[in-house]
C-alpha cells in the first residue's frame, strides 16, 4: 500500500502551471521535521517535493504561501528523467490527493499578510494540539426532547 500523510511547512510559494491540455498542476516543497534531534541538539528536517493536480493544485496555489504549515495526504512516486546535460536522474515526490490546513481560520487570518482565507475551509481542516476542540456544552438544546426508556424495552438486545 502506498499512502503517506505528512505535516510540514512550505519552503516557497507553490508554482501553478497548466498542461497543454489545460490541466492545472502545482509544485511545492515542504520541510518536514524529523522526530529526533541530532547530537548537537538541533532538529533536522527533510525537504520533500509535492505535486498536486486539477482542483487540488488550484487549492494549493490559492490558499498556501511560503512558511505556511500544511498537511499533505497522497502517495510517493518515483520517476526517471534526463537532465539538460543528458544525465539520467531519478526524482521522488509526493503526489498530493488531499491538502489540509493546520491552523484554524482565525489563526490563518491573524498570521499571514494576504487576502483572507476561504469562507469554508475544506473538510478535514485541522486543529493544533494547543487549541481546544469546539465545545458544544453550552449549546441550545431546547428543540431536543428526552426519550424515556423502560428497562423492559432493552431486554433481548445484543448489548
Amino acid at each position: 500500500m502506498n499512502f503517506v500523510v505528512l505535516m510540514g511547512r512550505l519552503v516557497a510559494d507553490p508554482e501553478l502551471r497548466t498542461t497543454q491540455s489545460g490541466v492545472s498542476v502545482a509544485h511545492c516543497r515542504i520541510a518536514v521535521d524529523r522526530r529526533f534531534k541530532d547530537a548537537s541538539g538541533n532538529r533536522q528536517a527533510d525537504f520533500l517535493d509535492v505535486s498536486a493536480w486539477r482542483q487540488t493544485a488550484e487549492f494549493l496555489q490559492r490558499y498556501f504561501r511560503k512558511g505556511d504549515p500544511i498537511v499533505v495526504q497522497g502517495s510517493i512516486q518515483a520517476r526517471n528523467y534526463e537532465d539538460k546535460e543528458g544525465v539520467q536522474r531519478k526524482a521522488v515526490e509526493i503526489q498530493a490527493d488531499n491538502l489540509s490546513f493546520v491552523l484554524s481560520k482565525p489563526q490563518r487570518e491573524g498570521v499571514y499578510d494576504r487576502p483572507a482565507a476561504p469562507q469554508q475551509p475544506p473538510a478535514g481542516g485541522g486543529y493544533t494540539a494547543n487549541q481546544p476542540a469546539p465545545s458544544y456544552a453550552n449549546a441550545d438544546a431546547s428543540d431536543f426532547a428526552e426519550i424515556e426508556v423502560d428497562d423492559d424495552d432493552l431486554e433481548g438486545l445484543p448489548f
